[in-house]
């Protein structure tokens, strides 16, 4: 276990230099001077070169690549080229918000999807099986956003049960907290509920087929009692897969979300930041979503070990 431990977290490594590089470098061949952009069309040539020397732009691509991951190791993610603004405390503030809004999100869609997955795979071939599996592909076809919209034109303004958007934090008032959260958290969840419903359901029926279930169920065991016992957690070594992806997919799906219910969020930053064409805000903020996403899959390839004994035994 200890050899895949540390494969995997050499694996880690690796993936976050070559993705921190391509994120410096596709962003460095985009048209424009950020000190242009900084200090407008009317700044003069002394005026650019004393900002180009102030912010590091002056030197070469090697150097501005060192010197911006020397900052993220030491958490520093510079100074916004527009705003003058340190970016640490703004993104570190930010990403908390967006990972409440992950976290709460992807409970709810587990809190949905598994028993429903589960239910599903049981009664296959009854008409309420039917219906599930029909339901939850409805789901998968419909886009966060346009749930959203849907969500705060019911219960929002036809209603008028929730806010239809902001942000309170919870240690200013949790009850509020908890009330303009409801709508994004479904909004967000309830795609990727769907998903892993679908992969749920379909590891579940593979499950069932099994030599041990039946042979459990010859020992006396009840169809459900053998499924909870015995069956489910040979279920989630497929299942931790697809809700690696669809964390990582509400990360991204978090952007959109974050602007339509107004929560200021890392993807709000992040949409704020490419309007103002603030590169290293940008550049800043994409390398935390890539390690977010890397960590996210690093987490399942260590879940796949806990959940598996054969991949113990296998290192």
């Amino acid at each position: 276990m200890a050899r895949r431990l540390v494969s995997s977290l050499g694996q880690f490594i690796a993936t976050l230099l070559v993705a921190t590089a391509l994120i410096f470098l596709m962003l460095r061949v985009m048209p424009g001077d950020p000190a242009a952009v900084a200090l407008g069309i009317n700044a003069t040539p002394e005026a650019l070169a004393q900002w180009r020397a102030e912010y590091g732009t002056d030197q070469s691509l090697a150097v501005q690549y060192l010197q911006w991951m020397g900052g993220l190791v030491r958490g520093d993610f510079g100074t916004s080229y527009v705003t003058s603004q340190d970016l640490s405390p703004l993104i570190a503030d930010r990403v908390q918000v967006t990972l409440i809004l992950v976290g709460l999100s992807m409970v709810a869609a587990l809190l949905i999807a598994v028993p429903l997955g589960t239910l599903a795979a049981v009664r296959h071939q009854h008409p309420s099986g039917v219906v599930l599996s029909g339901i939850s592909q409805v789901g998968v076809a419909v886009p966060n956003f346009l749930v959203g919209v849907l969500l705060v034109a019911v219960f929002a303004v036809q209603l008028g049960w929730f806010p239809s958007g902001g942000w309170v934090a919870p240690s200013d008032d949790p009850v509020e907290f908890l009330r303009r959260l409801v709508l994004p958290v479904i909004a967000l969840g309830s795609v990727q509920a769907a998903i892993i419903t679908r992969y749920v359901r379909s590891a579940v029926l593979e499950i069932m087929r099994e030599d041990f279930l039946r042979t459990a169920r010859a020992k006396g065991l009840t169809r459900g009692a053998a499924l909870v016992r015995h069956g489910l957690r040979n279920a989630g070594v497929p299942v931790i897969t697809i809700v690696g992806v669809q964390l990582a997919a509400m990360l991204i799906g978090s952007v959109v979300i974050e602007r339509v219910f107004v929560i200021p969020g890392l993807g709000s930053l992040l949409i704020d930041s490419v309007g103002n064409r603030d590169l290293l805000a940008v550049q800043a903020i994409v390398a935390v979503l890539v390690l977010l996403v890397v960590l996210i899959n690093f987490l399942v390839d260590l879940a796949y070990t806990v959940l598996d004994p054969r991949l113990r035994k296998a290192v």
